[in-house]
């Protein structure tokens, strides 16, 4: 069932807890930061979270006026959330969040690591040179398709298929976050069959090494 816990704390920190403080709900946020999201994706993207608690925490989120449902393309069509304009502001919160982490202990295994965690690192942890030759990424992640544009020293992720793309990947988000944190294993990966690539090698390792620290 869904909660009406309160600090009872006039701060405005505690009031934000109030709305986003509960198990799983700026998870849930963090899901939506890229693109709006059937209930199946998120279920999908939160394996550890279980069906009930996930809508709970929807329908807290939804009643507080941080995300809102709305149909795809016509009023027959699936359901999505979304985030609210007031809900979209959390993005800097939980980014900052993001990079304080970074720091602290990772969980024992198995982890989870949704889709949506890999594209936030890589729009906003890489380190591109601006004089850098362009790179256009098709990426293929849990089914769902990405374009990663590196281009004047700055990282575009977008839903969709580019017009054109020097490299195309398809992986798992796992493995990704691997090879973004140790490019020196594209070759075991690789012949491992863990990744699908096509295009440009030399592209493909100059969008791996944006990411590690030699390459500020």
């Amino acid at each position: 069932m869904p909660t009406s816990r309160s600090y009872r704390d006039s701060c405005a920190v505690a009031r934000a807890l109030d709305v986003v403080g509960e198990r799983w709900a700026l998870l849930v946020v963090r899901e939506l930061l890229l693109m709006p999201q059937r209930f199946s994706e998120l279920r999908h993207s939160l394996p550890n979270a279980s069906s009930n608690l996930l809508a709970d925490r929807l329908r807290e989120l939804e009643q507080h006026g941080v995300i809102r449902r709305r149909t795809l393309t016509s009023t027959t069509g699936p359901k999505v959330y979304e985030l609210t304009e007031w809900g979209r502001r959390l993005e800097a919160i939980v980014l900052a969040l993001g990079d304080w982490g970074v720091d602290a202990p990772h969980p024992a295994e198995p982890a989870s690591l949704s889709a949506t965690s890999v594209l936030i690192f890589l729009r906003g942890s890489a380190r591109p040179d601006p004089e850098a030759p362009p790179i256009v990424c098709r990426l293929e992640l849990d089914g769902a398709i990405w374009t990663v544009s590196v281009d004047g020293g700055e990282v575009q992720v977008e839903s969709g298929e580019p017009a054109k793309a020097d490299i195309s990947l398809r992986t798992d988000p796992k493995t990704l976050g691997g090879l973004l944190a140790d490019p020196a294993s594209l070759d075991t990966t690789l012949a491992q069959g863990a990744m699908s690539f096509v295009g440009d090698l030399q592209a493909l390792k100059r969008l791996l090494q944006l990411y590690t620290p030699a390459s500020a």
